[in-house]
C-alpha cells in the first residue's frame, strides 16, 4: 500500500510487513543499475534547469546529492531499504536526506516507467559492449591455438564417426566464426537497446518543454523512441540480448561437449589442465572435466530466462505493467552466467595440452581416405555414385580383413577397378587435406588466409571499442 513519508513528504509504497515488503521489492536486484540511475537523473537535472524548469541553484544542489549517494554506494555506506522497492526510491529517498525538500523537484517531468527502461537501456549498452569485448578475447585465443596447430591431423567428424582428415585449426577457426555471429548479433542488441526514453513520462508523454535531443545526446544514445507507450513497455531489447546470450551459450556448450570428449581415456586428443579439472572424491585415478562440464550445464538457466522472457510480455496490454520487475532478474543472471563461461572456456583454451600424436594415430587408424579414393576414381572418369559404391565395397573387405588403406599396394588397388595407377599410392593424410583448397576448405593454405583474415577482423572489433 501507499504511504507517505512523513520525514521527506513523499509517497512510495511503505508496509510495515515483510512478507509484503520482501515480494514487492527489486532493491536486491536493480541496485546493479545504480551507475545508470545516478547519471540519468543528473542528465535529467542538467536538462530541467537547461530548459528552465527548475533554477540552476536547485540543479546544483540535486547533483551534489546525487554525487554524494554514489560515493556512499561505491564506499559500501549506503543501506538499501526493500520497504524503498527499487533503485530509485531508494536513491531518491537518500536525496531528501541530503537536500531536504529540494530532492522534490528531481522526478519532475518523469516517471518511473520512462526512467527504469532508459537504466535498463544504458545497462543494457554498457553490457553488450563487455560481452563483445570477452567474445573477442575468446576469438583471439582460438586463433593462436589455431596458428600453433595448423599442420596438426585429425579425424573430422561427422555423426560422431570418422569422416574425413582436417586440420585441428580448421577445427577451432570454425569455433572463431560462430562467435564472430555471435559478436554481431551483441551488436545488433545494442543498437535495439540504444533509444532514449526518458521524457515519456508514465505512458504519454510529459506536460513539460523537455529536450529529448539534448538528453539523448548526454547519455550517448543514437535514437529516441517515437511512441511514449511503446517506449515505457518495450523490452524487446532484452529478449533479443537473452537470446544472444542463449546462442553464444550454444557455442560454448559445444566446444564443452567436445572437450569433455577429447579428453576422455577412449579419446586422449587433449589433456585439460589441472586448473580447470577436478578430481574425485573417491576414485584416485580420474580427473573429471567440471569446468566444461558446468559451461554445458550452465546454458538451462540461460534458456529459462529467454522463456522466461517471452512468458512475461506475451500476455501484457499497454503500457507499463508490474511484471516488468521480473525483466532485471532474467537480464542481469544471463549477463553473468555468459560473462562467466566466456572467461572459462577461454581459460581452458589458454591452458590446454594438444595430443598430437594421439590425433594422428586416430586418423591413420581408419578409413578416412575413403572419400579421396572415390574422388580419385571420379576424376579417372568414373560418376560418383559408381566410384561410392567401388570404394564402399573395398572397405567393407578390408574391415573383414582387419587392413588398413595405407597397407594397400597397386594390385590390391586394381583388384577393385582397372582405373587406379600407381599415383593412387601418394595418397596420404597431408594429400588429403591440401587437396581441399576450396575456399572455407581445410587446406593449408586456406586455413592461412582465414587465421589473417580473423587477425583483422579482430583487430577492428577491438580498436572499435577501445575508441568507445
Amino acid at each position: 500500500m501507499s504511504k507517505i513519508n512523513k520525514k521527506n513528504n513523499f509517497t512510495y509504497s511503505v508496509s510495515g510487513d515483510n512478507l509484503e515488503d520482501d515480494f514487492t521489492s527489486s532493491i536486491d536486484i536493480d541496485k546493479q543499475m545504480y551507475e545508470e540511475d545516478i547519471r540519468g537523473s543528473i542528465a535529467h537535472t542538467q536538462m530541467l534547469a537547461k530548459q528552465q524548469i527548475i533554477t540552476k541553484k536547485d540543479k546544483e544542489k540535486i547533483i551534489s546529492g546525487l554525487l554524494a549517494i554514489k560515493k556512499e554506494i561505491l564506499s559500501n555506506k549506503f543501506e538499501w531499504k526493500s520497504s524503498l522497492e527499487d533503485i530509485h526510491m531508494n536513491i531518491e529517498s537518500r536525496l531528501y536526506d541530503h537536500i531536504g525538500e529540494i530532492a522534490g523537484k528531481l522526478h519532475t517531468a518523469r516517471s518511473r516507467n520512462d526512467q527504469v527502461a532508459t537504466d535498463v537501456r544504458m545497462w543494457t549498452k554498457k553490457i553488450c559492449v563487455q560481452i563483445i569485448s570477452k567474445i573477442t578475447e575468446l576469438q583471439s585465443s582460438f586463433v593462436k591455438i589455431a596458428e600453433k596447430n595448423i599442420d596438426t591431423i585429425l579425424p573430422g567428424y561427422t555423426h560422431m564417426q570418422k569422416g574425413q582428415p582436417i586440420s585441428l585449426a580448421h577445427h577451432f577457426l570454425a569455433y572463431y566464426e560462430m562467435l564472430k555471429r555471435d559478436l554481431n548479433r551483441f551488436q545488433q542488441v545494442y543498437s535495439s537497446a540504444d533509444v532514449m526514453i526518458l521524457g515519456s513520462g508514465a505512458l504519454s508523454g510529459v506536460n513539460y518543454p523537455v529536450d529529448r535531443e539534448w538528453l539523448a545526446k548526454e547519455l550517448d544514445f543514437s535514437k529516441i523512441s517515437n511512441n511514449s507507450m511503446d517506449g515505457v513497455s518495450d523490452r524487446d531489447f532484452i529478449v533479443e540480448f537473452i537470446n544472444a546470450c542463449s546462442l553464444v551459450m550454444t557455442h560454448l556448450s559445444r566446444f564443452s561437449e567436445e572437450i569433455i570428449i577429447w579428453s576422455s581415456e577412449e579419446f586422449q586428443f587433449i589433456k585439460i589442465s589441472d586448473k580447470f579439472s577436478t578430481g574425485s572424491s573417491m576414485m584416485p585415478q580420474k580427473r573429471n572435466p567440471d569446468y566444461a562440464e558446468l559451461v554445458r550445464g550452465k546454458i538451462g538457466s540461460v534458456f529459462g530466462s529467454l522463456f522466461g522472457m517471452y512468458t512475461i510480455l506475451k500476455g501484457l496490454p499497454l503500457t507499463y505493467n508490474r511484471d516488468l520487475q521480473e525483466d532485471k532478474k532474467h537480464l542481469f543472471e544471463s549477463a553473468a552466467t555468459t560473462i562467466k563461461c566466456l572467461d572459462v572456456t577461454d581459460g581452458i583454451i589458454q591452458n590446454i595440452k594438444i595430443n598430437k600424436d594421439t590425433m594422428l594415430s586416430s586418423a591413420k587408424n581408419s578409413f578416412i581416405l575413403a572419400t579421396d579414393i572415390a574422388d580419385y576414381l571420379v576424376k579417372k572418369g568414373i560418376p560418383f555414385r559408381e566410384s561410392y559404391v567401388i570404394i564402399s565395397n573395398l572397405t567393407k573387405e578390408l574391415t573383414k580383413k582387419n587392413i588398413m588403406i595405407s597397407e594397400l599396394t597397386i594390385n590390391d588397388y586394381k583388384k577393385y577397378s582397372q582405373y587406379f595407377e600407381e599415383d593412387i599410392l601418394n595418397l596420404s593424410l597431408e594429400t588429403a587435406i591440401e587437396s581441399k583448397n576450396s575456399i572455407g576448405g581445410t587446406a593449408k593454405k586456406i586455413v592461412e588466409k582465414a587465421l589473417n583474415q580473423a587477425k583483422k577482423e579482430i583487430k577492428i572489433t577491438t580498436d572499435q571499442y577501445e575508441k568507445n
